[in-house]
C-alpha cells in the first residue's frame, strides 16, 4: 500500500450506510496500481447534512465523490452542473471538481448497469424494476438501450412511483418501450413475476442480511413461488454475496447477477471522469472486492 502523506490527495464516497461497502477496497487497490497517490475513504452522511459535506470536502480539494443510497437525488442540490445523462435522469453518482470550489454531478450508474447483461438479448422483452430510487432511474435508462419491450416498476409509495414513470416516459418517448408502475400493495403482481424475462432489485432490501428472514427478500417469500426459470434475477446489492433473493433465483434455476460487476465498473468510469487516465485497472479492482469477500 501506498503510504499516506501530506501530499496524498482525499477522494471518497457519500451515503448512509456505508460500512458494508467495498468501494475504499477495490479504489485504493486501482491507485495503487495506477500509482495514484489518492486515497479513498466511506463517508457516512445523513441527507441533512449533504450539502455542508460536500462544500466542505471541496473547499479541502478532495479529488472525487461516488455517491450511493439514498443521496443520489438529494445531492443534486450540491451541482453547479450536470452531465447529460445525470441531468436526463435526475440522479447523481459521481462528483467531479469544477473550479471555484463547485462540483459537477455525473452518473456512471447506466454504463456500469449494462455490462454484465452484454452477453443476453433482451430485445422486445419483458423487465420488472423493483424500486424506484435514484439507482432505478439508472436501471431504466439502460434498459432503453437494450431495446426491451415492456418496463414495469413495481414500489410501496404510490405519489414516488407516479412521479418515476412520468420522467421516465419522457425521457423514453422516442423509443416503443412500455412503462408502467404498479403498487404492490393495492394490485396483485403476480402475473408480471410470472411474465418476466428479466427482473432488476434496485432497492437496499436483503443488503447484510441485517433484516430478519422474512423481510430480506424484495416483495417476500410468497411471490417468488411464481418465478420462471427462464426468467434473469439481477440484484444491484453485492454483499452478501449472493443475497438470499438471488439464492432463491439459483433454487428455480434462473441465470442470477449481483452487483459486483456493476460497482466495479461504475467505480473505473469514476476514476477516469476524476484523474483523466483512459486505463483503469478493473480486473484488479474486481479480485481485490472478491478476496474481501471471501475474508
Amino acid at each position: 500500500m501506498i503510504a499516506i502523506t501530506g501530499k496524498t490527495k482525499l477522494v471518497g464516497l457519500l451515503g448512509q450506510p456505508v460500512n458494508h461497502s467495498l468501494s475504499p477496497i477495490m479504489h485504493n487497490a486501482a491507485y495503487e496500481e495506477m500509482g495514484l497517490d489518492w486515497c479513498y475513504l466511506a463517508f457516512p452522511c445523513d441527507k441533512k447534512n449533504i450539502e455542508n459535506v460536500t462544500t466542505a470536502l471541496r473547499n479541502v480539494d478532495c479529488k472525487g465523490l461516488n455517491v450511493t443510497i439514498p443521496h443520489k437525488q438529494e445531492v443534486l442540490k450540491s451541482c453547479n452542473k450536470l452531465t447529460k445523462i445525470a441531468n436526463d435522469i435526475q440522479a447523481v453518482n459521481t462528483l467531479i471538481p469544477e473550479k471555484n470550489n463547485q462540483w459537477i454531478g455525473a452518473n456512471t450508474d447506466v454504463e456500469g448497469f449494462l455490462v454484465p447483461l452484454k452477453s443476453h438479448n433482451l430485445m422486445n422483452k419483458n423487465v420488472v424494476v423493483i424500486g424506484c430510487g435514484g439507482s432505478a432511474r439508472a436501471v431504466v435508462m439502460g434498459l432503453n438501450c437494450l431495446n426491451v419491450k415492456n418496463i414495469t416498476i413495481i414500489g410501496r409509495n404510490e405519489n414516488s412511483l407516479d412521479i418515476f414513470v412520468k420522467n421516465m416516459k419522457n425521457l423514453l418517448s422516442e423509443n416503443d418501450i412500455s412503462i408502467e408502475a404498479i403498487n404492490n400493495r393495492d394490485i396483485n403482481i403476480t402475473s408480471h413475476i410470472e411474465e418476466a424475462d428479466l427482473i432488476i432489485n434496485t432497492t437496499p432490501i436483503g443488503m447484510n442480511n441485517l433484516d430478519t428472514e422474512k423481510n430480506n427478500i424484495p416483495l417476500g417469500n410468497q411471490i417468488w413461488d411464481n418465478l420462471s426459470n427462464k426468467t434473469i434475477l439481477y440484484d444491484l446489492i453485492y454483499t452478501p454475496r449472493p443475497t438470499n433473493w438471488l439464492k432463491l433465483g439459483k433454487k428455480k434455476n434462473c441465470f442470477t447477477i449481483d452487483g459486483l460487476d456493476m460497482l466495479v465498473e461504475q467505480g473505473a468510469l469514476s476514476i477516469k471522469l476524476w484523474s483523466g487516465f483512459s486505463n483503469v485497472p478493473t480486473q484488479i479492482m474486481k479480485s481485490s472486492a472478491e478476496k474481501h469477500l471471501i475474508v
